[in-house]
């Protein structure tokens, strides 16, 4: 029981209570739901709600009941629903849907049930009834419509019973996707002409491959930032499979740690603390957990691409599905950045042959993408049993499986709304207002002064890096201009600025 807040003591129903009675070694869900005197009301903690019904909810306690009203009322968090259906006896299912055999709720219970456990409960296949869908669409983003004839249920899950995140249809989420942040950018870039466009996204490609190193505290080399980069540009025709991918992290790594299968031991994200002692910030899912969860993975990415999910909301449940999976030793961080350019190519979400560079919005606010991150790994290393082998290795010693299967994704489309909403918004634009700007001063100064091309161009550099004018302490560096011809150059840059200023305010 818990507290709300007032004098009234409160009792969890449906999930919350699941959870509880069953003792489940899973997370709670971000929305939980309890009784209480008095009337209906929702109160919101971070991104945890809570739901208070009044006394007229209360359930039997029985937990078919329980089930009914989470499927009713609640947007379904599959961890829990998951780990109680493989918990309870099957024959109170059963007795359930004989008992209801055209109910929408003890339908999608069952298909819930033979989706996720692979069992086969000993009831007829459902012959009448309208299909429902088996995650409510006004509380869930969805996937596009698969039947199961024999539960008549509509299969609009976003994966498989190998691996399922769900995202959880927010007031913030809907007000993200109703912004379409895709349409200004075409905007944007439909005002400029096609070589400032070309130039500006040479350089936008550069930026998203060192901001993503960056992230991980790396500066690559010329020649590992050509291969991300040429990576990057062949994003849109990525195919996903799992040759494509090891082949892709052989090309973005050190030679020496390619892998040639998914990694077979197991891993962590970490730190040494105080130069000899390792602090575990996220324990990776086991060995022999990986093969499924990255086939099922690629049946992720398949319903993500093939379906009208929302882009972005795709790019972000594929992507942090796989850095969770974390399938390879190194380069799981950058592949799971490349894979939300692969979805927003793919997808029509970011302009032909443009990139969003997302990373650099990452890396601005470093602190708000592991804060996100936290979200999933905190929770994870409570129910997380691991210890140090004798020789220094980790080891997980119970079953996580499911912890990395079935997971809220909301938080983290929500994430990556506001990162690409950032990027468009000031690294597009500002990379775009530079070439511009740059493309107008140059050609001006070279009129004036017919100056050597790497002259004019530090110039008009130096200039726009100081509001118009060159800085004393630059002056020394133009020994053979005048000061009349310096004031004339500056002019010139000034209001070339102006003139992008007002065509771009």
């Amino acid at each position: 029981m818990i507290n709300p807040g007032s004098n009234d003591v409160s009792m969890p129903i449906g999930q919350a209570w699941l959870r509880r009675e069953f003792g489940l070694g899973v997370p709670a869900s971000a929305v939980e739901s309890y009784i209480v005197q008095g009337a209906r009301r929702t109160a919101t903690d971070g991104s945890h709600t809570l739901e208070f019904y009044p006394r007229q909810y209360e359930t039997d306690g029985a937990v078919v009941s329980h089930l009914r009203f989470a499927l009713r009322h609640e947007p379904i968090d599959l961890g829990i629903l998951v780990a109680v259906l493989k918990a309870m006896a099957p024959a109170e299912l059963e007795s359930w849907v004989r008992a209801e055999p055209t109910g929408a709720y003890s339908r999608r219970a069952w298909f819930f049930y033979e989706t996720f456990t692979g069992r086969t409960l000993d009831i007829e296949d459902t012959r009448t009834g309208n299909y429902v869908d088996a995650l409510d669409p006004e509380r869930h983003l969805v996937a596009d419509r698969r039947n199961s004839v024999r539960h008549r249920v509509i299969d609009n899950l976003l994966g498989g019973p190998g691996l399922c995140p769900t995202v959880r249809r927010t007031a913030r989420l809907s007000a993200q996707m109703g912004v379409h942040i895709d349409e200004e950018a075409r905007a944007l870039i439909e005002s400029y002409e096609p070589l400032t466009l070309a130039r500006a996204v040479n350089y936008l490609y550069t930026k998203e491959t060192r901001s993503s190193f960056a992230i991980e505290g790396e500066t690559p080399s010329v020649s590992r930032t050509d291969r991300f980069v040429a990576a990057l540009k062949a994003a849109p025709a990525f195919t996903i499979n799992k040759e494509s991918l090891i082949r892709l992290q052989g090309e973005i790594v050190d030679p020496r740690y390619a892998a040639k299968d998914w990694r077979d031991f197991q891993n962590f994200v970490g730190q040494t603390v105080g130069g000899y002692r390792e602090e575990v910030n996220f324990v990776c899912p086991r060995p022999q957990d990986v093969p499924v969860l990255m086939d099922y993975w690629i049946v992720l990415m398949e319903r993500m691409i093939d379906s009208a999910v929302d882009p972005v909301v795709a790019a972000a449940v594929a992507s942090f599905a796989f850095v969770f999976a974390h399938p390879f030793a190194d380069g799981n961080g950058r592949i799971h950045r490349f894979l939300m350019h692969h979805v927003l190519a793919k997808r029509g979400y970011s302009p032909a042959g443009v990139i969003f560079p997302i990373s650099a919005a990452i890396l601005r606010d470093r602190r708000s993408y592991d804060q996100v991150l936290e979200t999933f790994s905190k929770p994870l290393s409570e129910f997380t049993a691991w210890r140090w082998t004798s020789q220094q290795e980790l080891t997980v010693t119970n079953d996580t499986g499911d912890l990395y299967r079935y997971f809220d994704a909301t938080a983290f489309a929500e994430y990556l709304y506001d990162r690409v909403a950032d990027t468009v918004r000031r690294d597009l634009k500002e990379e775009l207002g530079f070439v511009a700007v740059f493309d107008r001063a140059f050609t001006a100064v070279r009129e004036i002064v017919d100056m050597p091309d790497r002259r004019a161009s530090l110039f008009v550099r130096l200039c726009m890096q100081n509001g118009g004018r060159l800085s004393v302490a630059k002056r020394p560096q133009f020994p053979e201009l005048t000061d009349a011809e310096i004031a004339q150059l500056e002019t010139q840059v000034q209001q070339a600025i102006s003139a992008e200023l007002a065509g771009h305010p």
